[in-house]
């Protein structure tokens, strides 16, 4: 008895690994040696990116591709801190709505090219002489590609919240910082996973831009797919874009199966109903972790030291402003925070004026009016086809769990196919048939955007409750009243959302789409998007700021005048609890 007084404690079984651990550290430690041997190239001089250039030898496309998805994946998770922050601030404070809602829409409307214009020199200063400076600023751009559809889908999700669900939180007296751990994020995160899909996919629409990077007369192509599609289509090389396609392709397989696949999986248990999903979406990676032992322990030590920040007693923060009752009104101030977002807005457009003003004239304004409406009418056409098209198939693949896992992928190479891929094909066709470039080159500017409206119908048919469904069918709910009283009301809210975002991104894509051209042959359409891309071309800078100043002015005002409109009658309408 003494001896085994002493006797060293049974091991813990939990803590054993198995054959699954094994697999498991293979894909954790390869993860990690794929970071590290791509991050290397970051911190190289300047200099290397003209000792080693962008060359179309196939065996180089694993190398690229591995740096252009470390530079989507830091991007992603740049969108996701700030999908968080801005998109609760301006869900939650009816001030800051005011103002940082119609800043999302011009951010959205801003074309890539305009963000690049002025902002490489900046990330070039930060590092000077060092690849990372380049590296930072195509990650930037990629940035500006994936944030604004991810902030809108969060913001659209805070402000359709169940009302039981926020009277069941505030009579547990949970805390702003424990309710949006506990409710607003597990809540959105169904739409905001797929949304999140959808902006991964949208990069690699303007990964050509961001990887090409011009300053002044010096151009900095870093290694990566899309330096190696802009270099293939200088060159008229169509077989490098074949083998550009298949790395792309490769590559979207291969994060859908190893991060997307699993996150989808995990983020149903946040499905908003009362009744169990009859078929629960899967993924092998998250039942191969789920079935490890020592790994899976280690996440859960993890997970439960992450859970108890969700748990701290914050005090309750209101986010609609600070008051002081005794002295001044609530309408006082919000005159006065209504006065300070006006005069800010006029001191912005005066700057714009003053800075364009000095080297152009009324016609010009005049101009670029004129061709932001042609652009606008094919917004508006491209549109109505893209909603006609894809609601009826996102609703369809929505309510079909299992087919919406084996259309994932596909759909996301969908979403990625940059439109600089089908230029030469356009541009041919186009040249062959004497077509009218002004009519057949529109299509090019929904080619990469109209997937946020599928990808946004598919996230809300998905999260569309089963128990409503149950009801439908047993009051023999079928046909146009169907669509008319149950999905398209279950769904509208996200359609919406994925509507504003591509009808922005399709301003966004007007710059790349309505200048086609394959090796020495350029063909132009009539438009605002074509004229920012001239002008960025021939370094005319204040005609870049005025085409930029005058499409947020059309985005801003569309969005304000239709978009909103819509968006607040769903809110109001169609929010379930």
């Amino acid at each position: 008895m003494a001896f085994n007084k002493f006797s060293p404690p049974a091991l813990n079984r939990d803590w054993v690994p198995n054959i699954w651990d094994a697999f498991g550290l293979i894909l954790v430690i390869g993860a990690i040696v794929l970071i590290a041997h791509g991050a290397k190239g970051t911190v190289a001089p300047l200099s290397a990116l003209d000792l080693a250039p962008v060359t179309l030898d196939p065996w180089n496309l694993p190398e690229y591709a591995l740096r252009t998805t470390l530079r989507m994946l830091l991007a992603i998770v740049c969108s996701l801190i700030f999908t968080l922050l801005y998109g609760t601030l301006a869900a939650k404070s009816r001030r800051a709505e005011l103002i940082l809602v119609p800043i999302l829409d011009i951010l959205q409307s801003v074309p890539i090219l305009g963000f690049l214009t002025f902002t490489v020199v900046f990330f070039l200063g930060l590092f000077p002489g060092q690849v990372l400076g380049a590296e930072l600023a195509a990650v930037f751009a990629i940035f500006t590609s994936q944030a604004w559809n991810m902030t809108f889908s969060f913001y659209q999700s805070l402000r359709n919240l169940p009302k039981d669900l926020e009277e069941a939180a505030a009579s547990f007296r949970l805390s702003s910082w424990q309710k949006f751990w506990r409710l607003d994020v597990p809540f959105s995160m169904p739409g905001l996973v797929w949304n999140t899909m959808m902006s991964m996919s949208g990069g690699w629409f303007f990964v050509v831009a961001s990887e090409a990077i011009t300053v002044g007369d010096t151009t900095f192509n870093l290694p990566g797919i899309g330096a190696y599609v802009a270099l293939a289509i200088k060159q008229q090389n169509l077989p490098a874009i074949g083998y550009a396609v298949l790395a792309m392709l490769i590559v979207i397989l291969l994060y859908d199966q190893l991060l997307f696949r699993p996150l989808v999986a995990w983020a149903d248990k946040f499905r908003f109903e009362q009744t169990a999903s009859a078929e629960a979406p899967s993924s092998w990676v998250l039942d191969l972790f789920r079935r490890t032992r020592a790994l899976r322990r280690v996440t859960e030590t993890l997970a439960g030291m992450a859970a108890t920040t969700t748990k701290l007693p914050i005090p309750r923060v209101r986010l609609s402003g600070v008051t002081l009752p005794h002295l001044i009104s609530s309408r006082t101030m919000d005159w006065l925070w209504i006065a300070v977002v006006f005069a800010g807005t006029a001191f912005a457009g005066w700057k714009i004026i003053n800075y364009v003003g000095t080297t152009l004239k009324f016609t010009d304004l005049t101009e670029a009016t004129w061709l932001g409406f042609i652009t606008l009418a094919r917004v508006v056409v491209l549109m109505i086809i893209a909603t006609i098209i894809w609601v009826p198939i996102g609703v369809w693949i929505g309510m079909r769990p299992k087919l919406a896992q084996a259309i994932q992928p596909l759909a996301q190479f969908l979403a990625a196919f940059p439109a600089n891929i089908a230029f030469p094909a356009a541009v041919v066709l186009i040249v062959h048939y004497k077509l009218n470039a002004d009519v057949w080159l529109s299509p090019l500017m929904i080619l990469g955007t109209q997937w946020y409206i599928l990808f946004n119908v598919i996230a809300g048919a998905s999260a569309f409750p089963s128990d409503l469904k149950e009801a439908a069918s047993s009051f023999h709910v079928k046909g146009w009243r169907w669509w008319r009283h149950v999905i398209l009301p279950g769904i509208f809210p996200y359609y919406v959302t994925g509507a504003i975002t591509a009808s922005g991104g399709s301003w966004n894509a007007s710059i790349v789409a309505e200048v086609a051209s394959w090796g020495d042959t350029k063909l132009t359409a009539v438009g605002l998007g074509s004229y920012i891309a001239n002008a960025t071309e021939a370094g005319d800078f204040p005609r870049v700021v005025l085409g930029i100043a005058v499409m947020c002015v059309y985005v801003s005002l569309f969005n304000r005048l239709f978009w909103r409109p819509l968006y607040a009658y769903g809110e109001r309408k169609f929010r379930l609890g």
